[in-house]
């Protein structure tokens, strides 16, 4: 199993001359098992270049987990060339939103109508379907096997997890660790705490001895204080995420749009001279880059 990034910036695009070396293109990563099926998520700008790799070899036929449909995470998908071309297939998975009563199809084709883009979403030639995914659901694509859980962000978001040719995958996609909204001494803290103990210990399941982890590191931990609420995490949190499930590798993704190369640079020594021992092997989510699950560094 192979999982190349094709974008790793978080909330908007920021390409230049100081962020070429990581990329500027937001989220958007591509696993391919041994067989050959694709699976894609998220369509962030980073989705425009993959999808001409795709058409390289026609019929293309791929399926596109969505964590959330925040637009640094689906702004891609109008420029995603496979979706014009008859004879490809694709299929869509991602939550329904109860806060505004929309399923995935439905907020997809709002970004395609004709006030933001020229070509609306029933006007595409490819054989599209979509697929409804709840907390917890596992199902299968091809030789692949797919679990979602439910993370912390403003809206419903899901991490997904893909096992397939003997290795293990997990996506964060945006992701607070969830953080007790009262204080010791409210009498309500230790039933919030218990409930946050119980979504944590989920996740640590599931992940546990993970191979492959990418984790949403949008800020420090000197910044977190002015972010708290935003729905994202920290470099320190998913390194504590990594050592908590015994993760092998741990990526650390959504990079925030004004932080440069140097920056990333320098944070990633600073995280590795803290490294103790088990501690996963630490890298900066990098534009075009591709973990082969099967090599052995």
């Amino acid at each position: 199993m192979k999982v190349t990034l094709w974008g790793a910036r978080g909330s908007i695009a920021s390409p230049g001359p100081e962020t070429v070396r990581y990329g500027g293109n937001t989220t958007c990563l591509c696993v391919e098992t041994n067989s050959g099926q694709v699976i894609i998520i998220d369509g962030g700008t980073g989705i425009r270049k993959l999808g001409i790799k795709l058409m390289a070899s026609l019929p293309v036929s791929c399926d596109i987990l969505i964590t959330h449909t925040h637009w640094d995470h689906i702004q891609g998908l109008p420029f995603f060339i496979p979706l014009f071309v008859p004879g490809n297939k694709l299929n869509f998975y991602g939550a329904f939103d109860p806060i505004y009563n929309k399923s995935l199809k439905d907020i997809l084709a709002g970004q395609m109508e004709y006030c933001y883009f020229p070509v609306r979403e029933s006007e595409l030639n490819a054989d599209i379907s979509y697929h409804r995914i709840n907390d917890g659901h596992t199902f299968e694509i091809g030789d692949a096997r797919v679990s979602s859980i439910l993370m912390n962000h403003p809206v419903l978001n899901y991490g997904y997890k893909i096992e397939a040719d003997g290795h293990s995958f997990f996506f964060t996609g945006d992701h607070e660790p969830p953080r007790n909204i009262y204080s010791e001494e409210d009498e309500e803290f230790a039933e919030y705490q218990s409930f946050i103990d119980s979504k944590n210990e989920k996740l640590y399941q599931l992940l546990e001895n993970i191979d492959l982890l990418v984790s949403d590191a949008a800020y420090t931990t000197e910044e977190y204080p002015s972010k708290i609420g935003w729905g994202h995490g920290t470099f320190d949190s998913s390194l504590e995420l990594g050592r908590q499930v015994k993760a092998k590798k741990l990526v650390f993704t959504h990079h925030e749009p004004t932080r440069d190369d140097a920056a990333l640079d320098s944070i990633l020594a600073d995280l590795k001279k803290k490294a103790i021992t088990g501690d996963p092997e630490l890298f900066m989510a990098t534009e075009g880059y591709t973990f082969d699950l099967g090599v052995e560094d």
